[in-house]
């Protein structure tokens, strides 16, 4: 169309219309008919060629603005006016200033009927506005909400101030109803002896009376020291039981290694055997104490460390590894999977410690009754003898093959050592409780529970699926004994399925040159000897 514009102006096909128009009318008067109509045919035939370049500028106008564009403009303008011009030049009758012109046209279709194109921007308009109100509506929601949680937090905490108190008072009054019980049994003995002085009493009774009492002493005395007796009786059974396959355990490899190697005997060797399952029950003097402790007793200090280690280690344990890894999802990610990790190396390392103690203890409850609660003792009474740090290595090792955090491999996971041993003995001395306790299995982009876990503070609270846990929910059988902690998101499974993807990934690509591999990478290939580690007693 540009090129047909520019042709158009570069024939100057206009300005000499009108200098043969100006020319013409200084000579129609001289000039005879037949060269009047010849100069009017010429006028006519040189409009016509400007008329017809015109068209076909429109026409290629029209074609560039596809099916829908340009339609109304020609109907409202182009059609009218040719009606009124070929309707005048039919009749006879010339173009006058009646006709109406294209922009009156024009003008006056648009007041007719609007077009379909401003009914929709009307429409748009419309629905823009009411969305704009909506948005300032859910506004207002959100902030209602806000100061709904604000007030709801306070109503807590301040209960919760109000039931501390309480408890304390009511101790307060324990306190004083115990004193006063007291000084009341001081008091009913105190008459009591009175009495007795009063009433007249013969040496013989009175010397009947000592003897029966010293008798009963004597017996309860025997008795104690009877049970006691034969409690020393069955732990230094168990302690020669142990020691006992100890001893046949290294006179049998001493006997191998002098058959097979007469050679001094190297470091892996040794490490390697005090390693091994059969010598990792060491002779540790029994505590008494731990076997009185009751299962209730037990199982409220592994809560109380539970929660410990979510409000303190988990915390401490977060700020090491934000000095690598800026992002905080990984973080959380880490620590979750170590705690898992964790629960479950402990669990199979119990499992196997179980087996041992048994095989070492059959030989001393040949056809005893009292067989698994002997064990049950000795494990509760030896848990010190657990050795954490082989866990410690054990969970590091799967950590460092965990697609979901191994890559990058920048980060070295034995940063988390303390933390990792410390739920390593948790999760250990939870196996020993009646009934065990154990976390929740979780996984990413599953439907939200209320009753397991609750939502962290950055989470979407109105998103069904979990995008990742950061704390795991501990459970008695099928009960939650203590609530977890979670991150909800919106459209959380596509994400954990695209992050799964990329992991795997990842996973599947070649192996870097030495040359790239980082200090921290060579330095969690080799992980440091087992160390023994007890457990911190109750």
């Amino acid at each position: 169309m540009a090129e047909n514009l520019k042709r158009l102006v570069s024939n100057e096909a206009l300005r000499t219309l009108q200098e043969k128009l100006d020319s013409w009318l200084k000579e129609y008067n001289t000039n005879t008919c037949d060269q009047n109509l010849n100069h009017c045919l010429e006028l006519i035939e040189q409009v016509a060629k400007v008329q017809g370049q015109l068209f076909g500028i429109l026409t290629t106008a029209a074609q560039e603005g596809g099916l829908n564009d340009g339609v109304e403009t020609i109907k409202s303008r182009l059609l009218p006016w040719l009606e009124a011009s070929f309707t005048a030049a039919s009749m006879g009758k010339p173009v006058d200033s009646k006709v109406p012109s294209l922009q009156n046209t024009f003008d006056r279709e648009r007041r007719k009927d609007p077009s379909p194109r401003d009914r929709d921007m009307q429409q748009l308009d419309s629905n823009l506005n009411s969305t704009r109100s909506q948005l300032n509506q859910v506004q207002d929601d959100l902030a209602e909400t806000e100061k709904n949680l604000e007030e709801t937090k306070n109503r807590s905490a301040i209960s919760l101030l109000a039931a501390e108190e309480e408890i304390n008072q009511l101790k307060k009054q324990l306190k004083t109803l115990q004193a006063q019980e007291d000084a009341r049994h001081r008091n009913t003995d105190q008459r009591s002896s009175e009495n007795r002085r009063s009433e007249p009493r013969s040496s013989e009774e009175r010397r009947c009376e000592q003897w029966s009492s010293l008798k009963r002493n004597a017996d309860q005395r025997d008795t104690e020291v009877t049970s006691d007796y034969k409690k020393q009786l069955r732990n230094l059974k168990e302690e020669i039981a142990v020691l006992s396959a100890e001893k046949s355990a290294l006179q049998g490899r001493s006997s191998r290694s002098r058959s097979l190697s007469p050679a001094p005997r190297s470091r892996s060797c040794s490490r390697s055997r005090s390693a091994s399952p059969s010598t990792a029950v060491k002779v540790r003097s029994p505590s008494p104490n731990r076997s009185k402790l009751s299962n209730v007793a037990r199982k409220a200090a592994l809560l109380s460390r539970f929660s410990d280690s979510y409000s303190q280690a988990r915390l401490d344990a977060q700020c090491l590894l934000r000095r690598c890894i800026d992002k905080a999802e990984t973080v959380q990610r880490i620590i979750y999977i170590a705690t898992v990790e964790a629960f479950h190396v402990a669990k199979m390392a119990f499992r196997h410690f179980k087996i041992r103690v048994r095989k070492s203890l059959t030989p001393s409850y040949v056809g005893s009754n009292d067989f698994e609660n002997a064990v049950s003792d000795y494990v509760i009474c030896h848990l010190d003898l657990y050795d954490s740090q082989s866990s410690v290595n054990d969970v590091i090792r799967a950590m460092n093959v965990n697609p979901k955090i191994s890559f990058p491999p920048v980060v070295d996971f034995c940063l988390l050592s303390d933390f990792i041993q410390e739920i390593c003995c948790i999760a250990f001395a939870m196996q020993a409780l009646e009934p065990p306790l154990d976390i929740a299995y979780g996984a990413d982009g599953e439907v939200f529970n209320d009753c397991k876990y609750r939502r962290s503070y950055d989470s979407d609270f109105t998103a069904p699926l979990v995008l990742y846990h950061v704390w795991p929910a501990l459970m008695e059988n099928d009960c939650v004994i203590m609530k977890g902690e979670a991150v909800t998101r919106r459209g959380a499974f596509w994400n954990s399925v695209r992050s799964l993807s990329r992991c795997r990934s990842r996973s599947l690509s070649p192996i870097c040159p030495r040359s790239q591999i980082g200090l921290s990478t060579m330095s969690r290939s080799r992980s440091p000897s087992p160390i023994r580690c007890g457990l911190p007693r109750f």
